[in-house]
């Protein structure tokens, strides 16, 4: 198995809802660090899982969208608490419609909040 990853870092707000979390229910700003892998065992003809640069574009475009932004008021979290949980699905299938590995494997997108906790999303392909 091939593994090739990329991360990007970027500043983001939201407040939970649905609950009672304290002062995390006021808006407030998280540094998020996203880790994308993906993980497969066939190469394409030029010894790649999926170029980096690709990747890395893929990424950027997702990350400008949320960066400094109020993810409450972005459309993929309507009627959604914007947990870590469903930021790291929604950049995993942002990424998913972005980029084209060959063959069949695992895109994995780990999504740090701060520096002890992460929430992950894999999806197959």
């Amino acid at each position: 198995m091939y593994t090739v990853a990329v991360t990007k870092d970027f500043i983001a707000n939201h407040y939970l809802i649905g609950g009672d979390w304290g002062s995390e229910n006021s808006p407030h700003a998280h540094h998020y660090v996203a880790e994308v892998s993906i993980e497969a065992a066939e190469l394409d003809k030029h010894g790649y899982l999926v170029d980096i640069v690709e990747i890395e574009a893929a990424l950027d475009s997702i990350v400008e969208d949320f960066r400094d932004s109020m993810l409450n008021d972005k459309p993929e979290f309507a009627g959604l608490n914007p947990s870590i949980e469903h930021f790291s699905r929604i950049i995993c299938e942002r990424l998913m419609a972005n980029i084209k590995p060959p063959g069949s494997g695992l895109l994995n997108v780990k999504l740090w909040e701060n520096a002890t906790c992460w929430a992950a999303y894999r999806q197959s392909f």
